[in-house]
């Protein structure tokens, strides 16, 4: 994901190969966290590894934990394109607000790609990991205060969705571990 308009691209093409979210105006009885509740805890896990990389001394330290944040939030992209975004679209009558979180995440992906091509200790390392800090905090206040909100008043079955959107983050978790396995 070397551009955003290369990010775009794949994400459109993901998002079209990924399974289709079932919008639903009747509140299911899908079993684990609702689709906001998923995604805060996402935001939660991410801003504790921002914190040890701000505390760690240790150059492995920081390549591991600069590693653990683009992968998690990857991961946390893709759900949120694949199927949160998609679906509250449908509900919203704001749509420049899902907009906008998709204009954030290709800023951040292009960030996160040139950290992962560089090694701790290179010049500029930290900047960008402190930099990919702030983008994510600032994207996480608008959802958490603007966005989340507005859909927490539709009708969107968020259960259902937090479902979907579970199960995909496991399956991508799950090729991530795949890949790892396979580069060791």
């Amino acid at each position: 994901m070397a551009t955003a308009p290369q990010s775009s691209a794949k994400t459109s093409s993901a998002a079209r190969k990924a399974p289709a979210a079932k919008p639903a105006t009747a509140k299911s009885p899908a079993k684990g966290p609702d689709g906001v509740a998923l995604l805060k805890a996402d935001h939660r896990a991410v801003e504790k590894l921002f914190a040890q990389f701000e505390k760690a001394k240790d150059d492995e330290r920081k390549q591991a934990l600069a590693n653990q944040i683009c992968g998690e939030l990857r991961v946390h992209m893709q759900i949120e394109e694949e199927i949160f975004y998609p679906v509250s679209r449908e509900f919203l009558k704001d749509e420049d607000i899902v907009d906008e979180a998709v204009v954030e995440h290709a800023a951040a992906k292009d960030l996160m790609t040139e950290i992962e091509g560089m090694r701790a200790g290179e010049d500029l390392y930290d900047a960008k990991v402190k930099v990919l800090s702030e983008q994510i905090e600032h994207h996480v206040e608008e959802e958490e205060t603007e966005y989340f909100p507005k859909v927490q008043k539709t009708d969107m079955d968020l259960k259902a969705v937090g479902a979907q959107m579970a199960a995909r983050k496991e399956e991508l978790k799950s090729q991530a571990d795949s890949k790892s396995a396979a580069l060791q």
